[in-house]
């Protein structure tokens, strides 16, 4: 995937900000975990529906050190959807979006976060 710069659209941006205001969390780290509500969201998004219009990522910055992961995690799910690897950039920006958007509509505030975690991985494993 050649993206270096992603840009989301002006309602995902909103919330970003809204929710890291709320929450206290960075705007990336909440764009890794909208990346992942995403991503487990069985619906395939549409890439057209998220124009290029408001903040703007530099990849590393958003994804770091695990940018590796994101990647497969992605190249996995869209192998799954039947999405080509010439579709990878408009459905990671398709899948940031729309996850982003899910997280600010589930996250109002630090506590909100452990409902996304689901019940059965709650508790700490025992040692």
């Amino acid at each position: 995937m050649q993206l270096t710069k992603i840009k989301l659209t002006k309602d995902a941006s909103n919330r970003v900000k809204y929710t890291a205001g709320r929450t206290g969390l960075t705007p990336n780290l909440l764009c890794r975990i909208g990346l992942c509500l995403s991503l487990a969201d069985p619906t395939i998004p549409n890439p057209d529906q998220f124009d290029e219009e408001e903040r703007e990522f530099n990849r590393y910055t958003l994804l770091g050190e695990y940018d590796d992961l994101f990647v497969a995690l992605l190249v996995a799910r869209c192998q799954r959807d039947g999405v080509g690897q010439d579709d990878l950039t408009a459905y990671f920006r398709a899948h940031l979006n729309r996850g982003v958007i899910l997280l600010g509509q589930r996250v109002r505030n630090v506590a909100d976060l452990v409902q996304l975690i689901p019940k059965n991985r709650r508790e700490l494993p025992a040692r």
